[in-house]
């Protein structure tokens, strides 16, 4: 059986004007999906848990750390909006999304303007933009660890936190970029994929 909106209601508890957000975005992603290929044709049947769930099993981890603060929130290659502007429709803070597609870009502000969710779409590369203050940065399948910390790095303060949404190959990444970064290490089991992992890294400081 596939695993349907309400399943995703109850896995995130969330409040009803925010569940209506997630369907929001989700119906528009599907809508879009038929023309702009915004995500893999294959990932359909599931994008309540593949895409959706995947993101706002976040949401819960981070009020744990950071309680109720509105968080300022860089996520790195966008894409259709995972994890950030999922984040962002749950009330986690702002999310500005750095996306280089434009017409992902484009999607992605419909969202924002459907849902009301918090955020900023910046069509960019990560290396060209601004820096700003930030509490954390996310990415999602998106380039391997040591990549999104050496774009991270401009961003990075004493405080900013990296959360990663990773699959099973994320020791050998760990292994790979801890040659060049300290950092302390959080491993949280992902509720949308048995070999997949949420990371939190804090205290980087490149070697």
């Amino acid at each position: 059986m596939n695993y349907s909106f309400s399943d995703l209601e109850n896995d995130t508890d969330v409040s009803r004007e925010t569940s209506e957000k997630l369907r929001t975005y989700g119906e528009l992603l599907i809508k879009w999906q038929k023309t702009k290929n915004l995500v893999s044709n294959s990932t359909l049947d599931e994008i309540w848990k593949r895409h959706f769930l995947d993101s706002a099993q976040l949401a819960p981890k981070l009020r744990e750390v950071f309680g109720e603060k509105q968080l300022s929130i860089l996520d790195i290659g966008s894409g259709a909006g995972f994890p950030g502007l999922v984040l962002a429709a749950m009330g986690v803070g702002t999310a500005h999304m750095v996306e280089s597609n434009g017409r992902k870009c484009i999607f992605m502000r419909q969202v924002v303007r459907d849902t009301g969710a918090n955020a900023m779409i910046h069509n960019s590369r990560i290396e060209e933009l601004d820096i700003f203050p930030v509490d954390i940065i996310t990415a999602r399948a998106c380039a391997k660890i040591l990549k999104l910390l050496d774009w991270a790095a401009p961003f990075l303060s004493a405080t900013t936190e990296v959360w990663l949404l990773k699959g099973e190959k994320f020791e050998e990444e760990l292994t790979e970029a801890k040659a060049c970064w300290n950092m302390e290490i959080s491993r949280y089991q992902s509720l949308s994929d048995p070999s997949g992992v949420i990371l939190r890294l804090r205290d980087i400081e490149k070697l």
